[in-house]
């Protein structure tokens, strides 16, 4: 009996206060009361490789520039005059199949109208029709001008118009140093990029699946559309079969720019994209910049 007094009088006595007590909101920093640990740390997943122990600084190359990437993080793992101008020479080609690729399916059937005889080829001939993914086996295995000039021709209203198109997604991808005036890589005062352009532009044409299997065949046949005529294609890039883990992905050379290679070479999960200009054996020292990376660098592993 005695409780059921007192319970009904602190009753009470609440019911006055919250009538006669002002009104006071109170917010109180939760996180402050029960704070939570907080890791600093990068993710595994996403961490950049480190240098070993054992690491050795890269030996002297005869390249123009250098850029050795870590393709995950896009890491800089060496470079020698990456923002020097150079001409891209037929590296411009990958710029040139991202172009094609954002108007043109690769289902789509081109008829050839015209051609261009200068240079490396596919084997075009006027009233050929070639579908645009074989277009692109010949312009990124063969190298073909033919299938350069062919493309800009068709995935645009004018070759002007395309070579527009190729401006504005370098601009896109941030290559802020560089400018495109044909679709084939020839020599030209104004069309000139970076090695560290051209490390941006590889690894966003390899992450497109059709354009990695593509640079990374080292010989195949490709038909017109009729099948009643054969293009053999072989892939200029030496590295494909000889270096452990390579996936290509395009060469270039022209009397101004020497020897152009920008690589891509997967171990273990782990990726780098090397680009070498101007050089006087971009096979050889895009290998040993190749093994240089991957033994001289550890990859964080989740």
């Amino acid at each position: 009996m005695i409780a059921r007094i007192l319970a009904s009088l602190a009753i009470s006595l609440l019911l006055v206060s919250s009538q006669l007590l002002p009104k006071i909101r109170i917010d109180l920093p939760i996180y402050k009361i029960f704070p939570q640990k907080i890791d600093a740390g990068i993710d595994p997943k996403n961490a950049p490789p480190v240098q070993k122990l054992s690491y050795t600084q890269p030996q002297e190359y005869t390249a123009t520039s250098i850029v050795v990437i870590d393709a995950k993080t896009n890491t800089t793992l060496y470079e020698k005059n990456p923002n020097l101008k150079h001409f891209p020479a037929s590296i411009a080609k990958l710029m040139t199949a991202l172009a094609s690729l954002e108007k043109c399916s690769p289902q789509d059937v081109i008829v050839v109208r015209s051609t261009e005889g200068a240079g490396t080829q596919m084997g075009l001939d006027i009233g050929d029709r070639v579908t645009v993914e074989n277009l692109l086996y010949g312009l990124l295995i063969n190298s073909g001008n033919d299938a350069a000039h062919v493309l800009a021709a068709n995935c645009a209203e004018s070759q002007e118009e395309f070579v527009d198109k190729m401006n504005e997604r370098a601009h896109s991808l941030g290559m802020l140093n560089s400018h495109f005036t044909n679709p084939t890589g020839f020599d030209n005062n104004y069309q000139y990029s970076t090695a560290a352009d051209l490390a941006k532009l590889a690894n966003v044409a390899i992450s497109n699946p059709l354009l990695a299997k593509i640079v990374s065949t080292k010989s195949t046949v490709v038909v017109d559309d009729a099948g009643t005529k054969t293009y053999y294609l072989q892939n200029i890039n030496e590295l494909l079969g000889e270096v452990d883990g390579i996936e290509g992905i395009k060469t270039g050379q022209t009397q101004g720019a020497l020897e152009n290679l920008v690589s891509k070479t997967t171990r273990n999960g782990n990726s780098t994209i090397v680009v070498v200009l101007g050089s006087n054996d971009r096979f050889s020292e895009s290998k040993k910049l190749i093994e240089w990376a991957f033994n001289n660098f550890n990859w964080p592993h989740p």
